[in-house]
């Protein structure tokens, strides 16, 4: 006989019932959804790092490194191996792609995984193993010839397998380029025996006479430890890269964090509406059951069988909503890291498997349990007292008059506004629910819209104005004097850049150094403002004036690497920039005495000589291409955030405009009878909705902004992000939030024309 009350009393409720099911799945399908998004990742990354031997530490040299320098390395006490490695750019004869040739001396460091074709021969004159994502994107295959240009020596050799590296788990040629373009950009790699066979004239580019201007190194000591062994065995202060340091490790990492942060704030926000609903919305149905709850003591069902009978509806609701939760998870996981999505290009995985960490289906469980025992609550407190007392109907609490009731301004009001005013009164929880969800919704669009202004913002700013060139010229700084790169710019009709690797403190950072008077290129300030450099001392990047607390004015010391000089400088002023760097001109670093080589050129001739000294040439629009691809991911989450919000308004506030309805029933009833028309009643309903619509928007907008400004900080301080709303992101979410209530405001009002008055009347009083 339970069974069936069970069903038939779903039936009833079903509106309740179905709206709570779907809370708790987009609670719970959120929840698992963006756990499973960073847990798979860090996994997936974690075995390609194992796999590959991924280095702990980076040293470099523009002398390179001999065998007996890696025999000193190897030596330190608390390094596990360490390999000489070289990574350079090549052009692709025949074409204008560029593919980074690497050589690894010992592949259990920084080696390669297999996809495809013959095992790594370290001793193949020939062999060249090619990244697999390259020869996709390219239509190059197992057998196929390759030959690599490095300014007047080719390379030739077979492709004798596809390959992943963990290296270049986010394959760009530098930091400027937000994602891959494997059209035009990959990676090979060769063996030693290849390297020595092949182009043994490359030791003249080099200061030195070794090709290997790198050692990577496995070990789990500290960076401050490493660096202070590595620079005792080596005689001399190196630039020395922890793996936080490099793009495959920190851009993945950076991902994977996003990912954890994002998993604790949204989800969060679904499952405290889901869980709140929940509360509100059992209570109300017991309260409403409280006749057949009575009936059935009075028939002698004991007090625990009732409670277990409907604890069951609480569980039931879990069940279903976690089950679809956990299929909305799998899904959003899927959606996420699709192996032909934006993700899988951004990070070149060998496979996209998904995983959820244990902690969720933790967390589900004690969800289930915890609205299991909301019901078995709801239920205990209609059991309370005798049979007689249990099948008495619910009689909400009576109204108290309010203070305000009495004053002359309260007694001015219309009736729809003090119904109204009352009715919120009344039901607090009801109405604070109605708020929540509301200033849920308003979140979710406001972060959603926003962080499509911010990312438009940032890229119109840096893409469309900062960079003012067409084309990016790489020299090589081994072979190129400062008077040979003048008179390339001035050929070119260009600006030029020096870079170097410098040391403050303990961390290393890149010295730009410019000359800026062709207009080429421009600078952003932190307010996202272009501004000119000056000549009286260096700009640090936002990044570096919040680690070491610099503002302008400051004193600034750094060391170039390779060099016993320490240089102090004048902070000018703070400076938003892609890259960690300490910016000055030309003309200040003359002044300071610092040295500088010569090794970008920027201009807008395409015709690019192809001198001894230039190693590659990039495009602008190569760099803006790339952006697509973000971008398509960028616009796909806003969408689902912008979905997201309105289905979460439109189920919270439906399921709590029906309890309004419910609970109201009976003075809705008493309105029809005194001559209340349904029109009439129907604008009550509406305007509570709207007055709690309008003070969730007053709320929802300050926290969406809020916690944008939170992610922000938290998920993407690498690019110096600064938060930009536009009008419209505020209008949108203004009135898809009022479309939503009014809809469901309307969908309300129209089941006024079904009320019962005869039967409502006779309730008691």
């Amino acid at each position: 006989m339970l069974l069936k009350k069970l069903f038939r009393t779903l039936w009833q409720y079903k509106a309740q019932f179905i709206s709570m099911v779907i809370m708790i799945a987009l609670g719970i399908g959120v929840f698992l959804g963006f756990n499973i998004e960073w847990y798979s990742l860090d996994v997936s990354t974690r075995e390609i790092y194992d796999a590959t031997g991924f280095a702990d530490y980076r040293i470099f040299s523009d002398r390179g490194f001999t065998p007996e320098d890696l025999d000193r390395i190897r030596s330190v006490t608390g390094v596990d191996d360490a390999t000489r490695y070289l990574s350079i750019n090549t052009a692709v004869q025949g074409d204008t792609d560029v593919i980074a040739l690497t050589v690894s001396t010992n592949m259990n460091v920084s080696g390669i995984l297999l996809m495809d074709g013959a095992p790594y021969d370290e001793t193949d004159p020939e062999g060249i193993w090619l990244s697999d994502s390259y020869a996709a994107a390219n239509g190059k295959k197992i057998g196929d010839p390759l030959t690599l240009s490095y300014q007047t020596i080719s390379v030739k050799g077979t492709v004798r397998g596809l390959i992943k590296s963990s290296e270049y788990l986010i394959c760009v040629p530098d930091e400027t380029q937000m994602m891959p373009d494997y059209t035009s950009y990959g990676y090979a790699y060769i063996s030693p025996a290849m390297l020595d066979a092949a182009i043994p004239d490359m030791y003249r580019l080099f200061l030195g006479s070794s090709l290997y201007h790198q050692i990577n190194v496995k070990s789990a000591l500290e960076k401050s430890d490493f660096v202070e062994k590595a620079d005792q065995a080596l005689g001399t202060t190196r630039l020395i890269l922890s793996r936080d340091e490099t793009i495959s490790w920190a851009e993945t990492q950076g991902e994977i964090e996003e990912g954890q942060t994002m998993g604790s704030i949204l989800p969060v926000l679904f499952l405290a509406i889901a869980i709140l609903t929940m509360v509100t919305t059992m209570h109300r149905i017991t309260a409403s059951e409280k006749t057949q709850i009575g009936t059935l003591k009075a028939l002698g069902f004991k007090d625990r069988r009732i409670l277990r009978h409907y604890s069951c509806y609480a569980l039931i609701i879990g069940l279903l909503g976690s089950a679809l939760g956990i299929a909305i998870g799998y899904g959003l996981g899927r959606f996420i890291l699709s192996p032909d999505g934006a993700m899988a290009t951004y990070i070149d995985l060998p496979a996209w498997p998904l995983y959820a960490p244990a902690f969720t289906w933790i967390v589900i469980i004690l969800i289930n349990v915890f609205l299991t025992l909301i019901g078995c609550l709801s239920v205990r407190r209609m059991l309370a007292g005798t049979a007689a007392d249990a099948l008495r109907p619910y009689v909400p609490s009576r109204v108290r008059h309010l203070r305000m009731e009495e004053s002359r301004r309260f007694k001015k009001l219309s009736f729809s506004t003090k119904w109204n005013l009352r009715d919120l009164l009344r039901h607090k929880s009801r109405s604070f629910m109605t708020l929540f969800g509301v200033i849920g919704c308003m979140v979710l669009l406001v972060g959603g819209l926003g962080m499509k202004n911010t990312m438009d913002a940032f890229l119109d700013i840096f893409y469309g104005k900062a960079i003012h060139y067409q084309y990016r010229v790489n020299l090589d700084t081994g072979s190129v004097t400062n008077e040979a790169a003048f008179r390339l710019a001035d050929e070119l009709d260009g600006d030029w850049c020096a870079q170097r690797a410098v040391q403050i403190g303990d961390k290393g950072y890149g010295l730009e150094i410019y000359s800026v008077t062709r207009d080429k290129v421009r600078f952003v300030d932190p307010n996202l403002n272009l501004v000119s450099l000056k000549d009286d001392g260096a700009y640090v990047c936002t990044r570096i004036a919040r680690t070491w607390n610099l503002k302008e004015g400051d004193s600034l010391s750094f060391a170039p690497y390779d060099s016993d000089e320490h240089y102090t400088v004048r902070v000018a002023g703070i400076l938003s920039s892609m890259t960690e760097s300490v910016i000055m001109t030309s003309a200040a670093a003359d002044r300071a005495g610092i040295p500088y080589t010569v090794s970008v050129i920027y201009t807008d001739q395409p015709d690019i000589p192809s001198g001894a000294h230039v190693l590659n040439t990039q495009s602008k629009k190569s760099i803006m291409d790339s952006f697509n691809t973000f971008m398509d991911l960028m616009n796909k989450m806003i969408w689902l955030l912008v979905i997201a919000a309105v289905v979460l308004g439109i189920v919270v506030l439906y399921n709590l405009g029906v309890m309004s309805y419910t609970e109201r029933y009976r003075e809705m009833a008493t309105l029809k009878v005194i001559g209340f028309r349904d029109a009439r009643i129907g604008r009550l309903l509406i305007t509570q909705n709207l007055w709690l619509t309008f003070l969730g928007v007053l709320l929802g907008l300050p926290a969406g902004i809020g916690v944008l400004q939170y992610l922000l900080t938290a998920l993407a301080s690498e690019y110096e992000l600064k938060l930009v709303l536009g009008p419209a992101t505020y209008l949108i979410s203004i009135l898809l939030t009022f479309g939503v209530s009014l809809c469901v405001g309307l969908m309300i009002s129209r089941k006024n024309s079904s009320i019962d008055m005869v039967a409502a009347l006779k309730t008691e009083e």
